[in-house]
């Protein structure tokens, strides 16, 4: 897959949450010295370099953490992707939902509902904080 040009400010982001082990918010990503020494100094910075990876299908927004990781695909997905996000050390793992899609979407349209996404996120705890 051909990588989409980026911009300074977005590639110092993604680098930035690459370079973590856990998904952070936009200003956990302002607060690191690596993106400081890049000239990023103001929150609405990251948020749009945020936006447009995400866009972009490199980084997922986690809405339980109000944070953000990269794509383990980069990109590429046949179908929305599901986390398992542990409650004690925030470690967030990307799984195939699998053809748990189709139950979500249709069980949704079930409700009168017009679905224009599927995002889940699992918590619980990790192998290492069990």
């Amino acid at each position: 897959m051909v990588q989409p040009q980026l911009t300074k400010n977005q590639r110092v982001v993604l680098d930035a949450l690459k370079a973590d082990s856990k998904p952070l918010s936009a200003y956990e990503i302002l607060d690191r010295d690596d993106v400081r020494t890049q000239g990023l100094k103001a929150a609405v910075t990251i948020y749009r370099a945020l936006e447009k990876l995400t866009e972009l299908g490199l980084v997922h927004r986690l809405e339980t953490l109000n944070a953000y990781l990269p794509c383990c695909e980069m990109g590429v997905h046949d179908e929305p992707a599901s986390f398992l996000i542990c409650e004690k050390c925030k470690r967030t793992v990307e799984v195939p939902l699998g053809n748990c899609v189709t139950h979500l979407m249709e069980t949704g349209k079930g409700a009168g509902f017009e679905i224009d996404g599927v995002r889940v996120e699992m918590t619980g705890l990790c192998p290492d904080c069990r």
